[in-house]
């Protein structure tokens, strides 16, 4: 298993609790989409797997990980280019073969965030995710700022590179978690 959480519980407060014994695994090459309504914990369980939040009670046991945000413009820094950003967190060595998979003109590397469109900044969101080499990647909502033909394309290509990682993608979108996931878990 490359994520295991096991008898989970949490609540920012004694009167609201988001995670009462909740359990939930995830397997190399697999997708588990977790899908809820605004407000229901989908993100704070991303925060509490990433070791941001301290669970009350139960276990949380993750590989190695990395995400993709929500938002691909706040997820990067405006004042200097993509190429330096992916460096400080990962070797880019690998980079120009994964552009090529991820359909990304490497040259758009030597931008910076705000000039490229919100589909080529989620797929260099993907491109770094990727280049971290990670066992696990935790996916908020990676599509939600895009357009449906984007949407579309940027879940394929997180399909097609389940050989590497497993998923646990986060999504309001029960057609889309049913679309690509190996299984659902629906939190309210």
């Amino acid at each position: 298993m490359i994520l295991e959480i096991t008898d989970l519980a949490f609540g920012y407060n004694a009167d609201q609790t988001l995670f009462r014994n909740f359990n939930m695994s995830i397997k190399k090459g697999e997708i588990v989409a977790l899908v809820g309504p605004s407000g229901s914990g989908k993100s704070t369980l991303l925060e509490l797997i990433a070791g941001r939040l301290r669970q009350k009670s139960g276990t949380i046991k993750a590989a190695r990980f990395s995400q993709i945000f929500q938002d691909p413009y706040a997820s990067f820094s405006p004042t200097y280019s993509i190429a330096n950003q992916i460096a400080d967190c990962a070797p880019i060595d690998d980079a120009p073969a994964l552009c090529e998979r991820l359909a990304i003109d490497y040259a758009l590397l030597s931008r910076k965030a705000h000039e490229l469109s919100g589909g080529q900044l989620q797929r260099l969101s993907i491109l770094r995710a990727l280049l971290m080499k990670p066992e696990l990647i935790l996916a908020d909502e990676p599509t939600s700022a895009l357009d449906n033909l984007t949407q579309l394309e940027v879940m394929k290509l997180i399909v097609a590179l389940l050989d590497q990682s497993g998923v646990l993608l986060i999504t309001h979108d029960l057609a889309l978690a049913r679309w690509c996931a190996d299984s659902v878990k629906e939190i309210r």
